[in-house]
């Protein structure tokens, strides 16, 4: 049977201290209830056991025939020594359990008692007596001869002593309880305002990154799930600022470099149709322009788009098994013309072995992403280093230049969206910030990965890693 305990319309500090309040008279109740029970199981048995040894005891001096002096002087001394009563009964009324005396007679046994005392049983009992107008705990010793009952050891100790412990005890256990509901209540207010208060600085932290506010620091001290609720808080706070710093700046930056090619597309556009072009030649070269703005908007354009579905995961790409050193060279070879206005010299050293599965097209994506990467911050006169090779199980594709390098801080985040390690606005010398996020899915939609090493002032080079095509595999 499942059940649910929902309190409604309470905060989450009163429904802790209902269950801490609760647990504490639960608790108290059960341990006053069992420690009574213990007590008076405990004492009853040490009443009964001290009573059975004294009577066991004047039992066994009992020689038989009638009780004598002594040993009734033995009861009397013992009598002044122990906590209760005890005495030697031979009356025969008393003995016989009134019968077949008069029937009124108040006896000390009752007639099953005598037969057991007959039998050489001892007999324990908890009751009232009238006799002694009192609850007593009892033990009855018989004192036989030759199987007459000669006598009983009769020893009891009043209960009400222990009613009286009982009633100390149960002041004592008072008192103490309300001192340890003190120190309860002082240390759970401590304990429940720990556990609530991030919480609640949480909702109100979550609230101001509702509307953009993201000021707000939770103290996480400890090592609890509370602690590490506040830190994972402080995290995601923390990213979402650099989320929205990047964003506003990407914003910012495709404001600009649309705004940039849209001016030019306009201004071309305008003056071919106010007729301020008049030649041939200038009118095909504004026409030139404008074919360039615009692929240059084309290009931002599918990079975004390109980016969104990486990031929705509804990408696909469509490999096949293909010779990667030719499809290295065909795109390296769209970059002779760049290559020699910045004066820059191509290596390439390329395994003609290796086969890997991929697309073409998102292959040549990435190559030149990285491509156009080295030659926008590479020195003029240096060096682009394209090499090929195997390793282990899969190859590597390295693409190194001698440029102005890049931070340990800009290799970190230089795969997250909209993050650009030159802020100048151009996609001439900065780029979108996009192009590596996208190589970075793409890699992984390959089964491959990128890694960049990177020096200031020294150089930059990217390995990309594929798996080998394996035709068992396949």
């Amino acid at each position: 049977m499942k059940c649910n305990f929902k309190v409604k319309g309470l905060k989450l500090k009163q429904q802790l201290w209902i269950v801490v309040v609760g647990v504490l008279l639960i608790t108290m109740t059960f341990s006053f209830v069992i420690s009574q029970i213990l007590y008076e199981r405990l004492y009853v048995d040490y009443v009964k056991s001290s009573l059975s040894t004294y009577t066991e005891g004047v039992a066994l001096d009992y020689d038989g025939g009638e009780i004598s002096t002594d040993l009734r002087e033995n009861v009397e001394w013992l009598n002044d020594k122990i906590k209760g009563e005890i005495f030697i009964v031979n009356n025969p009324k008393e003995l016989s359990a009134c019968l077949p005396f008069e029937m009124e007679y108040d006896s000390l046994i009752t007639s099953e008692e005598r037969q057991s005392l007959l039998n050489g049983e001892r007999i324990m009992k908890q009751d009232y007596v009238d006799r002694f107008q009192r609850d007593i705990i009892a033990v009855i010793y018989p004192l036989l001869d030759k199987g007459n009952l000669e006598g009983i050891v009769y020893a009891y100790s009043p209960v009400n002593g222990m009613f009286e412990f009982g009633k100390i005890f149960t002041t004592f256990w008072i008192i103490s309880s309300g001192l340890f509901m003190i120190i309860v209540f002082y240390f759970g207010a401590k304990i429940i305002n720990n556990i609530v208060k991030p919480l609640k600085e949480m909702e109100d932290g979550a609230r101001k990154l509702a509307k953009g506010d993201f000021s707000t620091v939770i103290l996480a001290n400890g090592s609890n799930e509370i602690a590490s609720l506040a830190k994972a808080f402080n995290q995601m706070s923390s990213a979402l600022h650099q989320e929205d710093i990047r964003t506003r700046e990407f914003l910012g930056d495709v404001s600009h470099e649309l705004r940039t090619p849209l001016s030019y597309v306009k201004g071309y556009t305008q003056a071919l149709l106010d007729d301020l072009v008049i030649t041939k030649e200038d009118q095909k070269k504004y026409l030139k322009l404008i074919a360039r703005e615009t692929n240059r908007i084309q290009v931002l354009v599918q990079d975004l788009l390109d980016l969104t579905k990486l990031e929705s995961k509804t990408f696909v790409i469509n490999p096949v098994p293909l010779v990667f050193s030719q499809c290295i060279e065909d795109v390296m070879g769209k970059y002779d013309s760049i290559l020699r206005e910045k004066n820059l010299t191509l290596q390439m050293f390329l395994d003609p072995e290796i086969i890997i599965n991929g697309d073409e097209t998102r292959l040549e994506q990435i190559i030149q992403n990285i491509v156009e990467n080295s030659i926008r911050y590479a020195h003029l006169n240096s060096i682009i280093h394209v090499e090929l090779k195997v390793e282990d199980s899969n190859c590597i594709l390295s693409i190194s230049d001698n440029g102005i390098g890049m931070s340990k801080e800009d290799v970190k985040n230089i795969t997250k969206r909209f993050y650009r390690v030159n802020k100048a606005r151009s996609s001439f010398d900065g780029g979108s910030g996009i192009g590596l996020s996208i190589v970075d899915k793409l890699m992984e939609l390959h089964g491959g990965k990128m890694v960049i090493h990177s020096e200031l002032n020294v150089g930059t080079q990217v390995q990309l890693i594929f798996p080998i095509y394996n035709d068992e595999i396949s």
